[in-house]
Order: C-alpha cells, then sequence, then structure tokens
C-alpha cells in the first residue's frame, strides 16, 4: 500500500492506504474524500478529478501526456507546474507519501 495524503481546500486532511495499480482518483472516491468528483470515471475525459501535487512531489511522478494536459486548460485555476489529473497518476510503492491538495472547486 501506498500512503497517499488529500488535503481539502479547506485543511481537512486524509490519509489513505491506497492499493498499488489503482489510480489516485480512485483512492479518493472509493475512501469517500469530498472534492474529487471524476465525473468521467477515470477516462481523462474531464477535469473533475483535479488537484495540486505537492511542491517536493512535482518532479518524481510521471510526466503528463498531452491528453492530461489539454484537460487541465478546464480546471479550476490550473497551476502550470503543480497541477494533476488524478486519474491519470498511477499507484506505485514509490508514491508513498504522496501529498496532493485539492482546489477550492471542480469544473
Amino acid at each position: 500500500m501506498a500512503k497517499i495524503t488529500y488535503i481539502e481546500h479547506n485543511g481537512t486532511v486524509h490519509e489513505i492506504d491506497v492499493k498499488p495499480g489503482m489510480t489516485v482518483m480512485e483512492g479518493a472516491r472509493d475512501n469517500g474524500v469530498p472534492g474529487i468528483d471524476a465525473d468521467c470515471g477515470g477516462a481523462c475525459a474531464c477535469s473533475t478529478c483535479h488537484v495540486y501535487v505537492a511542491p517536493e512531489w512535482v518532479d518524481r511522478l510521471p510526466a503528463k501526456d498531452p491528453m492530461e494536459e489539454d484537460m487541465l486548460d478546464f480546471a479550476w485555476q490550473p497551476d502550470p507546474e503543480r497541477s494533476r489529473l488524478t486519474c491519470q497518476i498511477k499507484v506505485t510503492p514509490e508514491l508513498d507519501g504522496l501529498v496532493v491538495k485539492l482546489p477550492e472547486r471542480q469544473i
């Protein structure tokens, strides 16, 4: 398991053990983390699982592919460096300790 920390916009912290092979979005959805809507179910066809990755993790994640880059254009206040779609981050043991902050809202 990898411990992923989800921080809501209001500061509420959710530390969740997520099974490798799942996505960061699935970990949030399956554990009732508010603020990850995941309207498309993880198909990278919306931006409702948008988060801001903690600065120390940005360079440790796989690069964004073009489809994710395109969908982030529709996210609420995207940050060019830190914004990611959680449906596109596959959990591995190396992601143990990952911290993501949820935006004020999803659109």
